[in-house]
């Protein structure tokens, strides 16, 4: 595991941890008696919410995994929330202003949310006839703004799995380079996730139709839904993981992972045959015979359906055919 990976899970478990004691440790009525231990909970649970849990994120988060500085915001809303729920209410009225703030601030969001998803809409529209993954269309469209960029990609996420979903619409895809080794690209694996989401999807119909028919129907539904999503995943993972179009080297870590790279941008490539270092993003399953890519300048990779977007300067992967992968950039 790398070590930005290790970072994020640290502050993850840790920010979990404090939030639950600050509801376990702080009483529900504060009485204050003049003496140091009738605060000292509210003192220990304001540190950790407001000082450290920031803190940590900033390190953790912000400069080990090269994220936007303006996103500490997110964790010191979250923390004003938890305050407003755990502290006792003859303080947690100090935090109200987070509910009568929240509206306008809403209200300025979804106004420039839909402005955004309009204009994106309209440039995946007018993208249609186009050929290839709309994701790559997307980030052609809109890689000089950071904004557009961040909602067009998730957007452009939901034609791309019809588009690999579908063979008839990717049959005049580029062929591939080279395969990364992905436990994905596996009939097996894709037959067992298929067979065990008709499976919940039947079993959470049955137990939930008694209680809500609607739940059943949308949770039973989504959960089939989830099928186009699997089977775009196995398409993308065992014929089209790396491939060259219009001078861009594009690399699937299967349906989830993205990263689309100007050739002229990569500085070496190279055969590795040691062990994987933690602090190189590593794609495919192996621990040898791989391709490290070192490139110019920071490349981003996009992750989870691009929820999670990582600057990097080198990538190792493990692919079927090294050797054929170097030589086709040599």
């Amino acid at each position: 595991m790398r070590v930005v990976a290790k970072k994020r899970i640290s502050f993850l478990v840790i920010a979990v941890a404090i939030y639950i004691l600050g509801f376990q440790l702080i009483p529900e009525v504060f009485e204050y008696d003049g003496s140091f231990a009738s605060v000292v909970s509210l003192i220990i649970a304001s540190f950790g919410y407001f000082i450290l849990i920031p803190i940590l994120y900033w390190s953790l988060i912000i400069k080990a995994g090269g994220q936007k500085a303006w996103k500490t915001l997110i964790i010191l809303s979250i923390s004003s929330l938890c305050a407003r729920y755990s502290f006792p209410a003859s303080i947690a009225e100090y935090f109200d202003f987070i509910a009568w703030i929240r509206y306008p601030i809403i209200a300025i969001l979804v106004i420039i949310e839909l402005y955004l998803m309009w204009t994106i809409i309209r440039g995946l529209w007018q993208a249609r006839k186009l050929s290839g993954d709309p994701r790559v269309h997307a980030w052609n469209q809109h890689k000089e703004d950071d904004k557009k960029l961040s909602l067009a990609l998730p957007l452009a996420w939901e034609p791309a799995s019809w588009y690999y979903f579908i063979p008839k619409f990717s049959k005049k895809h580029k062929k591939s380079v080279a395969h990364l080794s992905l436990l994905s690209a596996s009939r097996y694996h894709w037959l067992t996730l298929v067979v065990s989401f008709i499976l919940l999807s039947g079993l959470s119909y049955y137990f939930l139709v008694d209680w809500s028919e609607l739940v059943a129907m949308i949770l039973s539904s989504f959960l089939l839904y989830c099928i186009i999503f699997i089977t775009a995943n196995y398409r993308i993972a065992r014929y089209h993981s790396i491939y060259v179009i219009d001078q861009q080297l594009i690399i699937n870590d299967a349906f989830l992972g993205l990263m689309v790279i100007d050739i002229d941008q990569i500085e070496k490539i190279e055969i590795n045959n040691e062990e994987t270092k933690t602090d190189i993003l590593t794609l495919g399953n192996g621990k040898t015979d791989s391709v490290i890519l070192s490139f110019k300048s920071e490349q981003s990779y996009f992750g989870l359906f691009s929820l999670s977007n990582e600057a990097i300067h080198q990538v190792r992967m493990n692919v079927d055919n090294p050797q054929q992968l170097v030589s086709s950039f040599s």
